[in-house]
């Protein structure tokens, strides 16, 4: 089964500087969202794929590096495991410690909860 590659918050702020950053997908609830967010994110909360799943293809366009997030990087392993396995992706990255990490190692502008 492949798995996704990890990424530190700090490695993930240079490639965002880059000339060709990745799309990060959020995949946190709408109130997590509320409390703390990157700027630019696909938020696709996984307690509504019913919803958003019939566009998943136009909202992760192909070709693209996808950097996947979560509170702590466990929902976002999750998803990027089944963006692998089920979507045939291979150009996917987890945030090793999820919106968390970011919060202490790049931007403690971005809240913690």
């Amino acid at each position: 089964m492949p798995q996704p590659q990890t990424i530190s918050a700090q490695d993930l702020q240079r490639w965002l500087q880059g000339s060709e950053p990745p799309l990060l997908v959020d995949v946190r609830e709408p109130q997590e969202l509320a409390l703390a967010a990157l700027p630019e994110v696909v938020h696709l909360p996984l307690s509504a794929s019913q919803q958003w799943l019939p566009q998943l293809e136009e909202q992760l366009p192909a070709g693209r590096d996808l950097v996947v997030l979560c509170h702590a990087g466990i929902r976002s392993w999750q998803f990027a495991c089944w963006l692998m396995e089920t979507q045939g992706r291979q150009r996917v990255w987890n945030l090793e410690g999820g919106i968390d990490a970011w919060s202490v190692e790049v931007d403690p502008g971005v809240p913690r909860y």
